[in-house]
């Protein structure tokens, strides 16, 4: 596809939903689009996908709510989850659910892998509670019937008969969500970093620095886990190896004293993936795309953290003896001990010496330049 013709495609796909026309839905692609940002598929018919993941933001929630933005607000306007939306750019690249040949875990779904593919991560927010609220798949499809734009897509994409077999109608729905998140409207790779790589810009001496500290083995050893393709050229990188690990990120007592969860509650992560019942899994979680990290806080999987820059201290406290470095800027207090204090990725997290402010500096600046053109004006100094 020729750059105009990408640029008319994302503008086409960003149209609103509402009042679509039957003639307008061209593809599953299209089709996907209108479904993504259709409120209607909640019970109340208030909150749509693209309500926690937002196009405006980084495709993450961008509302407040009693925890913040830790994590979102239901459909019902009162229930809150206990993780935070991951950012749905570059979603796509995650690769299947399956066990590498290492024995590692990788890929999928959610935060714990718990949906093997994109489908299957669609159709898990309309029928959850704490989400969506659909009462199950059949009134879903209740739903879509509703509209005929959407009767006439389907029965032209999947079958005259679609809606005779509800279960197949939904995964019908989650398949179009999917395809249109593998559209260039969610990974346009055009960010600072992309455009470096191509010629087009030039890393200031912060940015430089901070690229050299990233791909190093020797100073942060950041793309241990934040690297999926160690090419020379390292075009098309997505920053995360999609595997899973435990880095001791702490509770959030902040989320559980308003979400209803008990204070002694622990997030297991990757064991908590029905799938998964060895507990040398506990505490571990996918390892994030770095792709829009910059615009997409709070951080970790519980929103614990709000600034990109505490995020890197947060690791750095791994590597330093300074009293200094053992303080949560954001708290002014002892970083908190683990939620889950086995499992530790030691080998990961213990490979480097301690970095000094300017080289902390450095990698928050090169990791803006990640930020996808559209989002740079949301960036702050």
């Amino acid at each position: 596809m020729k750059p105009l013709e990408r640029q008319l495609a994302v503008i086409l796909l960003a149209l609103p939903a509402a009042g679509i026309a039957a003639e307008a839905i061209g593809s599953i692609e299209a089709l996907g689009r209108a479904l993504y940002f259709d409120v209607n598929l909640s019970k109340n018919r208030s909150q749509s996908c693209a309500t926690c993941h937002s196009p405006d933001f980084g495709f993450t929630d961008p509302r407040g709510n009693a925890s913040g933005k830790a994590v979102s607000l239901g459909d019902d306007g009162h229930s809150l989850g206990d993780r935070n939306a991951p950012t749905a750019s570059y979603a796509a690249f995650s690769p299947d659910f399956h066990r590498d040949d290492t024995g590692q875990y990788v890929g999928g779904q959610f935060l714990d892998g718990r949906e093997k593919d994109l489908a299957g991560q669609a159709g898990g927010p309309p029928l959850n509670p704490i989400e969506m609220g659909m009462p199950d798949k059949a009134g879903v499809v209740g739903r879509l019937k509703e509209n005929a734009a959407y009767v006439t897509a389907f029965r032209s994409f999947y079958g005259g008969d679609i809606f005779d077999r509800p279960d197949d109608a939904y995964r019908a729905m989650t398949e179009s969500i999917a395809a249109f998140e593998k559209t260039d409207f969610f990974a346009p790779f055009d960010s600072r970093y992309d455009r470096y790589l191509r010629g087009e810009y030039q890393m200031t001496v912060l940015e430089d620095l901070g690229m050299t500290l990233f791909f190093s083995q020797q100073f942060s050893n950041c793309n241990i886990c934040h690297q999926l393709k160690p090419t020379p050229n390292r075009t098309g990188e997505t920053f995360s190896n999609y595997q899973y690990h435990n880095i001791g990120v702490p509770p959030n007592g902040a989320v559980r004293a308003v979400n209803g969860m008990a204070a002694d509650h622990v997030d297991r992560g990757l064991l908590d993936n029905p799938a998964i019942d060895d507990p040398a899994q506990a505490g571990r979680f996918k390892v994030p795309t770095l792709r829009n990290v910059a615009v997409t806080g709070p951080y970790m999987h519980n929103g614990v953290f709000k600034d990109l820059r505490t995020v890197v201290l947060f690791y750095n406290k791994y590597n330093s003896k300074s009293a200094k470095r053992q303080v949560n800027p954001e708290t002014g207090e002892q970083w908190r001990a683990p939620e889950v204090p086995d499992n530790l990725a030691v080998k990961e997290l213990e490979t480097g010496p301690a970095l000094d402010d300017r080289r902390i500096d450095a990698l928050v600046a090169f990791m803006k330049t990640l930020t996808d053109a559209r989002y740079e004006h949301l960036l702050t100094d």
